[in-house]
């Protein structure tokens, strides 16, 4: 039994209409897709080549030039098959802007995430001090900033409070300068003492000759005269120079007799006449 001939041409146009489109589709979603991957491999090795981006926000840019390139790709397939992508659009755009108000403190995260790790202000290994809190930076992802205090407990700060807050980066510069101050009593002698605390900063090796240190008179106390010793000293050798010259200053100043006094404050009485 032979088909009639409308039905056959009525087949034929429709193969012809749809079978194109479906072509079109097909080439569209294939060549969008390695056209996605290949932004994507482009998009990481470039990244890659910058010492200032992590290697977190490269592969998120990476992956967000992806599925963008994707996201155009199927409303282009959509619109060939004759959908109303402006209708699409619309419904993606609110359902887009109620999730991003949803989501709002995340999001704020997220966007501090990628300027910290654009930025770099602060990195993994160095003592910094923000919002409030300090320790050594152990992690910094697209959402939580993880320090470490020196008695090796773990602070999570949302990235957005790291952002918005001034940062104390202790390890940014390669020196620092350490100041220390000890008294002595007014009855000593304040040269002889000086020169004492310039043989104890002299006697280590670790005080760095440029600039040289300083030993100043910086304090008319209420119980004693303040001496000053500024040292420039490499930042990994600041906090132990700090102790052991703490120690070497007291056990120096016993040595040649000078006092570092108590705390102590005159008091006069004055006895009033009973009448």
């Amino acid at each position: 039994m032979e088909m009639p001939t409308d039905a056959v041409n009525q087949i034929f146009a429709l193969v012809t209409t749809y079978g194109l489109k479906v072509v079109g589709g097909l080439v569209l979603l294939i060549g969008g897709w390695a056209l996605a991957r290949w932004a994507s491999h482009t998009t990481r090795r470039l990244l890659g080549r910058s010492r200032r981006v992590d290697d977190t926000l490269t592969g998120f840019l990476a992956s967000l030039v992806r599925y963008a390139i994707i996201a155009v790709v199927i409303i282009a397939v959509l619109n060939q098959f004759g959908v109303q992508t402006t209708s699409l659009i619309a419904v993606l755009g609110a359902a887009g802007l109620a999730i991003g108000l949803a989501l709002q403190g995340t999001l704020s995260n997220l966007a501090a995430g990628v300027m910290l790790l654009l930025f770099r202000p602060i990195r993994v290994g160095q003592y910094v001090q923000t919002a409030g809190q300090a320790g050594t930076v152990q992690d910094i992802n697209l959402f939580m900033t993880e320090l470490a205090t020196p008695d090796n407990v773990q602070i999570l700060l949302p990235n957005s409070a790291v952002w918005g807050s001034a940062v104390l980066n202790y390890s940014h510069h390669p020196t620092r300068r350490l100041d220390m101050v000890v008294g002595i009593a007014y009855a000593d002698d304040m040269d002889r003492a000086m020169d004492v605390v310039h043989n104890v900063i002299a006697a280590d090796s670790r005080p760095l000759p440029d600039p040289a240190p300083e030993v100043l008179i910086s304090n008319l106390g209420e119980s004693a005269v303040d001496i000053t010793a500024r040292i420039w000293v490499n930042a990994d050798d600041y906090w132990p120079l700090k102790f052991d010259l703490t120690k070497a200053l007291e056990q120096a100043f016993d040595a040649h007799g000078i006092t570092i006094p108590f705390p102590q404050r005159d008091m006069h009485i004055v006895a009033s006449s009973s009448t």
